[in-house]
């Protein structure tokens, strides 16, 4: 897997190496389209709701409605907020907004279906619209969840989780991934994985996304690629597209600074989309034309404006963009 030394990271955002892996991946991809890129394509441009953060859930009409208005027409849960699958529907019927894909999680837990309850998650995805459901991150060893302690918050359990994950864990995740993607092909959805970036972290002569990509079956298992999250890793989105066409079904819309220094511990300096390094007019074609067909903005904390005003930045950078 191509790794980025600090100087090709920040090259990402100028006409530099990308321009060669962009064009091996799609015969016009290195020359600019006149087109917009989803004018071009007839491909919807959507967002990750997780970006809007607790105020989606509060008021869910009318934040729907201002991401309608700011040009998505496509959006990606990341949970129910709260509301039943049909109050879900209406709220993104009354948007004019499709809910095309969802985040959803391993375990069991007190709100929200999870791969544990199969029989629910899929008719529950029926009633929403629902096509693609995605594994947000690999699952959690019990013995790294055990040995956590009262001084523990979210930040420092990340921080762990690259170096601690082991090949077996790795393996764990991809025969979840390949069992339950059997009984939701059969009801006619498909079964995705998430990055972030301590998949990229060395194990031996692997890693944990290598391991993923080459374990799991490609006819029940696709990929969602975080690109902001590959290269916060310090690898080169380029590459792994080349490297596994087909594989990468959906994409995260994800831009960081040039101050993001690659590690594996889920740190990242995160912007709106355009006012990053990432090389967007060459990277939205490569993607499409390795496979992707989803695109979904998405920004995490902190943010230097409302969470709403970046979201409208980065779909204006996108609506605008010829690739």
């Amino acid at each position: 897997m191509t790794r980025l030394s600090r100087r090709g990271l920040i090259g990402l955002g100028l006409a530099g190496a990308a321009v060669g892996l962009g064009g091996s991946l799609g015969g016009s991809s290195a020359m600019a389209a006149s087109e917009p890129f989803f004018t071009r394509t007839g491909l919807p441009l959507g967002l990750q709701l997780y970006t809007l953060g607790p105020a989606l859930k509060d008021d869910l009409d009318g934040q729907l409605g201002q991401v309608a208005k700011a040009g998505y027409q496509a959006v990606e849960m990341a949970g129910y907020l709260g509301r039943t699958p049909a109050e879900l529907r209406a709220a993104f019927d009354k948007a004019g907004l499709t809910c095309p894909s969802s985040h959803v999680q391993a375990r069991p837990n007190s709100t929200d279906p999870s791969l544990a309850d199969l029989d629910r998650l899929i008719a529950d995805a029926h009633v929403i619209g629902i096509r693609h459901l995605v594994l947000p991150m690999f699952t959690i060893p019990e013995r790294i969840l055990a040995s956590m302690t009262s001084g523990d918050d979210r930040r420092s359990l990340f921080a762990r989780l690259g170096p601690e994950l082991t090949v077996d864990d790795w393996m764990a995740t991809a025969d979840l991934l390949n069992i339950k993607g059997v009984a939701l092909l059969k009801a006619g959805l498909t079964l995705g994985y998430h990055n972030h970036n301590a998949e990229f972290a060395p194990k031996g002569e692997t890693t944990g996304m290598e391991i993923l990509l080459k374990n799991t079956d490609p006819a029940l298992v696709k990929f969602e690629m975080d690109a902001g999250w590959v290269v916060a890793a310090g690898v080169d989105p380029f590459a792994l597209l080349k490297a596994h066409p087909g594989r990468f079904r959906q994409m995260h819309v994800k831009d960081v600074r040039a101050t993001t220094k690659p590690n594996f511990a889920f740190q990242q300096d995160p912007t709106e989309v355009g006012s990053g390094i990432i090389d967007w007019k060459r990277l939205l074609p490569a993607s499409h034309a390795a496979g992707v067909r989803d695109y979904f903005v998405e920004q995490e904390a902190p943010f230097e404006r409302s969470r709403l005003e970046s979201v409208r930045i980065s779909a204006d950078y996108l609506r605008a963009l010829s690739a």
